[in-house]
């Protein structure tokens, strides 16, 4: 069992997936470049494996692999690409689609976009500007507060009067900004140098500072400090003119975040000039209340602050995580729907630099330009900025409008074109495999509709020359017949006739023609050779032909004479011919025994006659007796009989006799020549030495020479007899 489910397995043949997969790898250039960078990459991992150490031979042998790899993998993406590209693209409805989408609708989206982005960057930087400015003002109101509480103390006053004079510059900021703490620090020792007067520096040389002495009962706070640690001493590089700035302090991580958040205070600091003086510092947390106001003024709603990356620019604050946490969901809550960042100057109190910390804030389009435009003159009660709006929103209304009515104007559009188009390939997928009868729907009253109109009609008519087609073969095979029993009523294969050679030949202009002949058996050894040509051409000559021949058979066994038996003929054909028809004949009776020719012409061709004689001497003769066509209808035949002559002509053995019909002698050429009997005559003379199989095909070849191009207008009937030979054949060519 398992030898034979062996050798099943084995002739099962491979499926198509991994027929692909081997003609990918064995046939494409891609294949052989993966193949090969996935070989060398296998042959660097083997050696590897096997512990040996990575040298530059491996490290170059890897990077050709990867290299290879890449390479047929780039290949590779290209082609798919490509093939993607032209599956995605055959259909005609996809590719007005697409160019739709990129000549109509993207740039519109690019436009938006751009538009949208403008607007925001425009808002987002003019929000920045006024969170500053508004942080500004707050540092600026609490260094005047700063400087004014320091002039208020630069003379000796005690602890008591520092107190009172922070809370009373407590109280006048707390109504603006809730959770402001002062504090007041001695200044230090060096103080600050005099202000300059009259360009003189002040009570002492430069560099000197006015004694004091030193300050006792500070440092003194008022306000909660809840924020920060009140600062223990006055950096030194805060300037003499005073610092206002804002500082960044961290308020610990809130629940579900690992982001440590930060807030933002505005500090101010103002030192007094002589030594040992004071120095007063002002915080004012950007708490609720003062984003609250910020956001009153300016639209813009201030959210939470980002940690500052370098280390000690941002101040350890001492509030608790679930109140950072509140503050954050507050502060979000003021964000309008369009966020965006402010990057602010933060400072470090320990070094005094600045750096930018990011700050989330919300924009209030609406809010921030109602706010800029209360300036404007007003036209009643809206302000020409509001018309401006007014008119921008009428005008982007109106654009949305163009682009959806676009939009679906383009697809109705493609809809139709293509829709048209696969009427048209499904039509023309019907014609090709063979349904012609199949047509197309008119679906519109253009271009396209006119074009389904023409396939139509079209197809209407390859149906109408199929119909035709069919019909012609089927006359063609009549007529094919009608030419093989044509051809059968004509003296068909050997004749042995004593004392005789004849040789004959008949080519029709058509499938069927009206010429006939026929050598006939005759009592006492004599031999009828007749020759006969019906007017026109095609069916009825040859209708009229078979009719001659089966008249002719008759009247041969009954008259002896040529003349008497074309006086009959003419008298029975006449009162059965169409009136515009007529034939024309030669008939003669040769008698071997008495080498004689009795013959009689009834308005057909004359014969030659080319008597036997030294090469080169002989000279064709017309024989032309008197005689008028058969079948016309002029009398009861007095005139036919009055006017027929039969002539008789003794032979001699070697004479040759040329019975024609007026086919070979009136044969034209392009330029309505004919080939005429004198050539004819010559032609015969030239060769009265050949075998009547030669002359005939010598006559052949030269009519065909000189007619060349032209058509065959007229059916070819010839007739060759040599007197004096006998038991030869008499053959038919047709």
């Amino acid at each position: 069992m398992d030898a034979s489910s062996d050798s099943a397995d084995s002739s099962t043949p491979p499926r198509p997936a991994f027929r692909a997969v081997m003609t990918f790898f064995r046939h494409s250039v891609a294949g052989y470049l993966i193949a090969g960078g996935a070989a060398l990459k296998l042959i660097v991992l083997g050696f590897v494996t096997a512990g040996v150490a990575p040298s530059e031979s491996l490290q170059i042998v890897s990077s050709l692999g990867g290299l290879l790899l890449a390479a047929g993998a780039g290949i590779l993406i290209v082609k798919g690409a490509h093939a993607a590209r032209r599956r995605l693209l055959w259909r005609v409805r996809r590719k007005l689609i697409v160019s739709y989408l990129l000549i109509g609708l993207v740039p519109a989206v690019l436009l938006v976009i751009f538009f949208v982005l403008t607007g925001w960057l425009l808002f987002a930087n003019l929000s920045s500007y006024l969170i500053r400015s508004s942080l500004a003002d707050v540092a600026g109101r609490a260094l005047f507060a700063a400087k004014s509480a320091v002039l208020e103390l630069d003379v000796s006053a005690p602890p008591a009067d520092v107190a009172a004079v922070l809370a009373r510059v407590k109280a006048s900021l707390e109504t603006a900004y809730p959770g402001v703490s002062l504090l007041a620090l001695p200044a230090g020792p060096e103080g600050c140098p005099a202000p300059a007067v009259d360009g003189r520096q002040g009570s002492g040389a430069p560099g000197t500072v006015r004694a004091g002495s030193p300050r006792t009962g500070l440092p003194l706070k008022a306000g909660d400090w809840d924020h920060l640690d009140p600062p223990l001493l006055v950096p030194a590089w805060v300037p003499c003119a005073g610092f206002a700035g804002a500082l960044a302090y961290e308020t610990g991580t809130p629940p579900g975040s690992s982001v440590p958040a930060a807030e933002l205070v505005v500090r101010a600091v103002a030192r007094a000039e002589r030594s040992n003086g004071v120095a007063v510092i002002v915080d004012v947390p950007v708490s609720e209340t003062v984003k609250r106001r910020i956001e009153e003024s300016t639209g813009i709603a201030i959210g939470t602050t980002g940690v500052v990356s370098e280390a000690g620019a941002a101040l350890r604050g001492r509030m608790q995580t679930a109140r950072v946490a509140t503050r954050v969901e507050a502060g979000s809550g003021l964000a309008a729907p369009i966020p965006s960042l402010a990057l602010l100057d933060v400072f470090d109190w320990q070094t005094g630099k600045a750096q930018s910390a990011p700050v989330q804030i919300g924009m209030s389009v609406r809010g921030i330009y109602h706010r800029l435009s209360v300036t404007q003159a007003s036209i009643g009660q809206r302000t020409f900025g509001d018309l401006l709006v007014l008119a921008l929103m009428a005008v982007s209304t109106l654009f949305l409008i163009v682009e959806v009515g676009a939009a679906m104007a383009g697809m109705a559009l493609a809809r139709s074109i293509t829709g048209s188009v696969h009427e048209l390939f499904a039509g023309t997928e019907r014609v090709r495999q063979g349904d012609f009868g199949h047509r197309i729907a008119v679906l519109a009253k253009d271009q396209l509709g006119e074009l389904a109109e023409s396939f139509n009609q079209m197809t209407e008519s390859i149906e109408d020359l199929l119909r035709q087609a069919a019909e012609k073969k089927r006359l063609e095979e009549e007529m094919r017949l009608a030419r093989e029993i044509q051809m059968s009523l004509l003296p068909r294969g050997p004749l042995e006739i004593p004392g005789m050679t004849v040789a004959a030949v008949c080519v029709p202009a058509r499938e069927v023609g009206g010429d006939y002949y026929d050598v006939l058996r005759l009592p006492d050894g004599r031999v009828g050779v007749m020759i006969a040509d019906v007017s026109g051409k095609g069916m009825s000559a040859a209708l009229y032909m078979a009719e001659l021949k089966g008249l002719m058979l008759s009247l041969s066994e009954i008259h002896a004479s040529p003349r008497d038996l074309l006086v009959a003929a003419n008298r029975l054909i006449s009162e059965h011919l169409d009136s515009r028809s007529f034939i024309t004949m030669t008939y003669a009776v040769i008698d071997p025994v008495t080498r004689t020719m009795t013959y009689a012409r009834a308005g057909h061709t004359p014969m030659l006659y080319v008597p036997h004689g030294a090469a080169g001497s002989r000279r064709a003769q017309l024989l032309a007796p008197d005689g008028m066509v058969l079948g016309l209808r002029l009398d009861e035949g007095q005139r036919f009989t009055s006017l027929l002559v039969e002539s008789t002509l003794r032979l001699a053995p070697g004479d040759r006799l040329v019975f024609f019909t007026d086919g070979i002698s009136e044969a034209m050429n392009e330029q309505a020549d004919c080939f005429g009997e004198p050539r004819l005559a010559q032609l015969i003379e030239e060769h009265a030495e050949l075998s009547l199989e030669e002359v005939r095909e010598r006559i052949l070849r030269d009519i065909d020479a000189f007619v060349g191009g032209a058509p065959q207008h007229d059916d070819m009937t010839l007739i060759l007899v040599d007197v004096g030979g006998g038991g030869e054949d008499v053959r038919h060519h047709g």
